[in-house]
């Protein structure tokens, strides 16, 4: 038997779409999954646009402000996908209503805000879910298998990259992503967040580092109207970009490992280039995000001249054979959110947890706090072991 799940989407910008078609795609993909998602209402505080979504997904009610989701008793499990500086305010008051949350990294301005979030879901004694997507990817879970059992040996170090252009034209509007008190940090929530939780994810915990950011685009002017995405601006008042554009960081790792973790914002000619490279004392594995459903491997006992092969992901994977029956076939971005809505409504479903948590919040968090102290002080700092 398949109980309906009531759900709500706060905020519909493009990762507020992304979560409600995932919501809708999982019948499809996960047929025996316990629950069935019903959109119930999305909230969405720009004039018209939670009505536009309602009226293509098919949302039974609207509303622009978010408080009368978490008053809702139909209502039973909640995506979260407003700006950063929202994400503890809703997360904790979702929690104390007693609905589940999937909410977007980077889970608040700092590392105190997700554990806010975490607190208030453990007591709550509901299930809270994290889009640390690319997790997600099977090629990625393949990688990890691989690291885990031994199969390129002791991890000796590891480079984590995610170069994005998303900001690089230098009309791009000054909206809430470059504020501080609304953005909190910049390309550090926004991309690094995924960095540091892949490489804890692949390697395990990180003890210490040392980082670097810098802004490169100053100024930018500010936007007239309601924007979403990377919309541009001209002719418009300038205004500073309060958080940074670049980070670069160097990782210490609890097993020995050593890692680089880089990211961009305004990387010109670089795509969502993401991914990683993890060597052993016998081997290699590499992944990039656009080649998202294979892996390059090295493994054997020639050391010298070890050549790496392409392997393709297929149904033994992670959850590769919900999407596709044989390897080569492709996944995509979009397939990730659906991966992550199937985990969160299984945790539901079954009171434990499944994929990223609010604990892998706070951890990547931690992370991201020790970078911005190293910043100021020019030093290697400590991971907040307590994370």
């Amino acid at each position: 038997m398949v109980d309906s799940l009531g759900v709500a989407v706060v905020g519909f910008g493009w990762m507020g779409r992304v979560h409600t078609q995932a919501y809708a795609r999982l019948p499809h993909h996960f047929p025996h999954l316990p629950l069935r998602p019903r959109l119930v209402t999305v909230a969405e505080e720009v004039p018209g646009r939670a009505e536009e979504a309602a009226a293509q997904f098919g949302f039974a009610a609207t509303t622009r402000d978010w408080r009368d989701i978490a008053a809702d008793p139909r209502v039973q499990a909640v995506s979260i996908t407003a700006p950063n500086f929202l994400h503890r305010e809703i997360g904790v008051a979702m929690a104390e209503a007693g609905k589940h949350i999937w909410i977007e990294k980077p889970v608040g301005l700092t590392a105190g805000d997700a554990q806010a979030v975490a607190d208030a879901v453990a007591k709550a004694g509901v299930q809270g879910a994290v889009g640390f997507n690319y997790r997600n990817a099977p090629a990625v879970e393949a990688a990890r298998e691989l690291i885990s059992s031994g199969g390129i040996g002791t991890v000796t170090h590891v480079r984590v990259r995610l170069f994005s252009d998303y900001a690089a034209h230098p009309d791009g509007a000054l909206t809430w992503r470059y504020e501080k008190e609304r953005g909190g940090s910049g390309v550090l929530g926004d991309l690094a967040s995924h960095g540091a939780d892949l490489a804890r994810y692949l390697l395990g915990d990180i003890t210490s580092l040392t980082a670097d950011t810098a802004v490169f685009i100053p100024e930018r002017a500010r936007p007239t109207g309601a924007t979403a995405g990377h919309s541009l601006a001209t002719g418009g008042e300038l205004g500073p970009v309060e958080n940074e554009d670049y980070v670069n960081c160097l990782l210490r790792f609890a097993s020995g490992a050593r890692g680089v973790l880089e990211a961009c914002r305004v990387s010109v000619g670089e795509q969502n280039n993401y991914g990683f490279e993890v060597h052993g004392t016998k081997g290699a594995v590499f992944w990039d995000f656009r080649r998202m459903n294979e892996l390059g491997v090295s493994r054997g006992t020639a050391y010298q001249d070890q050549p790496v092969s392409t392997v393709y992901v297929g149904p033994g994977d992670g959850e590769f054979g919900a999407f596709q029956p044989g390897a080569a076939n492709a996944m995509g971005y979009d397939d990730l959110k659906v991966i992550e809505a199937y985990r969160f409504l299984r945790s539901v479903a079954e009171g434990a947890a499944h994929g990223a948590t609010l604990q892998d919040a706070v951890r990547s968090a931690a992370i991201l706090d020790a970078m911005v102290r190293s910043v100021e002080s020019g030093a290697w700092v400590e991971v907040d072991p307590g994370a």
